[in-house]
């Protein structure tokens, strides 16, 4: 059978555990691109132009890692959750920028609330392009997407609890394909771990809640994935002791609402913009002075 190579980049770190067990419910193969390295950064930044943001840049190097160890690339198309829920114009292009720059076949799907396109019917359709009958198809759904619920639910349940730690806690506001990213923020929170601090996601929240509450910011905000990262502000702002802002640098959506919540919230903040040129050790010492800043006044 054909292998499927899934790229660890953007999407997948929103939707591996759903992706992975709907793959392995019908028993078909695939590979995951290795931990973001430099070699795969390198491999990015050639397949790359300047404008594309650097979490582009990565998820394009992961793809550049596959190609030759698959038979088809899956890149998902996603466009929206509703007309004020959408995506990053970049990510919804996803699909056709790897069609275009890469000479392989691409498996999809399409998520497009607005028009009725959701991820059940876009799991049939891939599941259909793989050659599986209806019947196996819809037992993998239910079983894939039942067990991405309940770690879901298990992942937002344990970073809640930590709202209630004696320790000095700090809110990740970043996507979490930054976030999780061996080379954007993984030395970031592996630093603040290590300095006995509680660190607490905020991808890792009930959407429903934090895409609502993001509009006590601000009505006009549209993007998806920022309200929900905003939202997790509004919801422990009062029982954080600060904030770190990650961003790649030159998200649109991220420099837009970042800056606009930075101007009205009153809970201390870092704000870190990463690029192909960061370094952990650049952000070191501003995270050192950060961190004692908040110790003291946590004392």
């Amino acid at each position: 059978m054909n292998k499927v190579g899934m790229p660890r980049g953007i999407f997948y770190y929103y939707y591996k555990d759903l992706w992975t067990n709907f793959f392995d419910y019908l028993d078909v193969p695939y590979i995951v691109s290795p931990k973001t390295n430099k070699k795969i950064l390198r491999m990015g930044i050639k397949n790359s132009n300047d404008e594309v943001c650097f979490a582009m840049k990565v998820f394009l190097g992961h793809v550049a890692f596959l190609k030759d160890k698959c038979d088809y690339l899956f890149i998902p198309r996603i466009d929206n959750f509703k007309s004020s829920n959408q995506t990053c114009t970049n990510f919804l292009a996803l699909y056709d920028i790897v069609r275009n720059i890469f000479n392989k076949p691409v498996l999809h799907y399409n998520i497009d609330l607005e028009h009725k396109k959701t991820i059940k019917k876009g799991l049939f359709y891939l599941g259909r392009c793989l050659g599986k009958k209806d019947k196996e198809i819809r037992k993998a759904y239910r079983q894939a997407y039942k067990d991405y619920k309940e770690k879901r639910e298990l992942d937002i349940k344990e970073n809640i609890s930590k709202l209630k730690s004696e320790k000095l806690k700090i809110l990740i506001v970043a996507h979490p394909y930054i976030t999780y990213d061996e080379m954007l923020g993984k030395d970031i929170t592996d630093y603040l771990s290590s300095h006995n601090i509680e660190v607490i996601y905020s991808d890792k929240f009930n959407s429903k809640i934090t895409n609502k509450l993001a509009l006590k910011y601000s009505k006009d905000i549209y993007f998806k994935y920022n309200k929900d990262n905003i939202g997790a502000l509004k919801y422990c702002e009062n029982k954080i002791d600060g904030v770190i802002f990650l961003s790649a640098f030159p998200c649109g959506p991220d420099s837009l609402v970042n800056e606009l919540v930075m101007r009205k919230i009153k809970v201390p903040y870092l704000n870190l913009v990463l690029d192909d040129n960061s370094s952990f050790a650049g952000f070191e010492t501003r995270l050192e002075s950060f961190t004692d800043m908040l110790g003291e006044l946590h004392d």
